[in-house]
């Protein structure tokens, strides 16, 4: 039986760590965190706040996740909507979802992530 999610894990191309630490460090502000050194040869990098955890992966046949998703609660999505578009990152709405604000948001190499916030309902 599941227990709960450990983490995501994001495929990214080989070489592209700096715009990942970028995006997913300075932009959404996780906090990097070391590989263990079993894994660290392997290139990506990982990320932490909380519970929410994020690994980024090398893929050698990399192709965005245009579809398939994480979903990331936030407190302001509009703040965290200001904030991207000002980086120049991409910013689409959807259908609206009742209970939710949200946004999907696309990393440096053409992944969807969804940015949501709980509103009143």
């Amino acid at each position: 039986m599941l227990l709960a999610l450990d983490h995501v894990q994001i495929a990214m191309p080989a070489g592209r760590e700096a715009a990942a630490r970028a995006f997913y460090g300075d932009l959404l502000g996780l906090a990097e965190v070391e590989k263990p050194a079993s894994l660290a040869g392997r290139g990506g990098c990982w990320f932490e706040n909380g519970k929410v955890k994020v690994h980024l992966g090398v893929d050698p046949d990399f192709h965005a996740a245009t579809k398939a998703h994480p979903a990331f609660l936030v407190a302001d999505v509009a703040d965290v909507e200001r904030r991207v578009l000002a980086a120049g990152v991409t910013v689409k709405r959807d259908v609206p979802l009742e209970g939710y604000d949200r946004i999907h948001v696309f990393d440096p190499f053409g992944n969807r992530i969804e940015l949501m916030q709980r509103t009143a309902s």
